[in-house]
């Protein structure tokens, strides 16, 4: 296939065609007035044409000049735009940073999320709603380059920032009988709401044996959620002092449980092979959040 004539002789051509100047040409170019006359005689030879007609006083396109002056000007434009298209294509392109959070610790990925925009405003980060199973998914499958979620955290993850969330209170409906209470025992309890799936490390693992007759649902993702099952009589929660300092809602009241050292522990947590620097700025603001050396 012909690649046509050379782009630096066309555009010698066209700069000539605008200045109808050799000198002026050059002068534009940044070449000699030597290296532009010859560049268009090269460019006259292999098209067959003449494209200037010369005198010693003046230049002027030829007729087969004006034609192809329109056509030049064309090919130097694309050329143009292709080079900066690739240039483009070629500038690492900052993709937003999905993260995913329990809805538990919104309050606290919000926060993360203004830091990174003071420090760092050009990095965007996308914010899912997502409880443990779903944040277990997402980084697995690449849905979320980090996670704040509770232990266990997922095999294979970097992670910082852990912090830990005493259980301290029960959530019981408003019309219950233990609504008056002033403190509950675990033994007191009856129909405590547990996810079906308990993994060791995890606080329901942890509260099983503790209690007197469990209801199990399919999960507790979403404990803020949960409420609405303990309002509608389906049992109580076992309620992290977070949830209680964060909800407040006329059909559930919050009744202070002896519970030992029981609580829920979380960090923000990564897939190491898809660390990026916008990335390592999100960690770098969680940690400076919860005051991480």
């Amino acid at each position: 296939m012909d690649p046509g004539p050379p782009q630096r002789e066309v555009a010698c051509f066209v700069r000539v065609a605008e200045h109808l100047s050799f000198s002026r040409a050059a002068a534009v170019l940044g070449m000699t007035q030597p290296a532009v006359s010859q560049a268009v005689a090269r460019l006259e030879r292999t098209l067959g044409v003449r494209l200037f007609d010369r005198t010693s006083r003046e230049v002027a396109l030829s007729d087969a000049g004006k034609v192809l002056l329109p056509y030049a000007e064309a090919m130097l434009a694309h050329a143009a735009a292709f080079t900066a298209e690739a240039a483009r294509l070629a500038e690492p392109v900052g993709r937003p940073v999905r993260l995913a959070y329990c809805p538990l610790v919104g309050g606290l990925a919000a926060r993360v999320v203004r830091r990174l925009a003071e420090r760092s405003p050009a990095i965007d980060v996308e914010l899912r709603r997502a409880g443990w199973s779903a944040a277990t998914t997402d980084l697995a499958q690449g849905g979320a380059a980090a996670a704040f979620m509770s232990t266990p955290f997922p095999t294979g993850v970097a992670m910082t920032a852990r912090f830990h969330v005493p259980v301290t209170h029960v959530a019981v409906p408003a019309r219950s009988r233990l609504a008056t209470a002033t403190r509950l025992g675990l033994e007191q309890l009856p129909a405590v709401l547990l996810p079906r799936l308990r993994p060791p490390g995890s606080v329901w693992h942890a509260l099983a044996p503790r209690l007197r007759s469990p209801a199990v649902v399919g999960d507790l993702d979403d404990l803020p959620a949960a409420l609405d099952l303990v309002a509608a009589g389906r049992g109580l929660l076992a309620a992290p002092h977070l949830l209680v300092e964060t909800v407040r809602r006329p059909d559930v009241h919050f009744i202070p449980i002896d519970a030992g050292e029981l609580r829920m522990t979380y960090g923000l947590v990564w897939a190491p092979e898809r660390a990026s620097a916008e990335l390592m700025a999100l960690v770098q603001a969680a940690r400076q959040i919860l005051r991480v050396p």
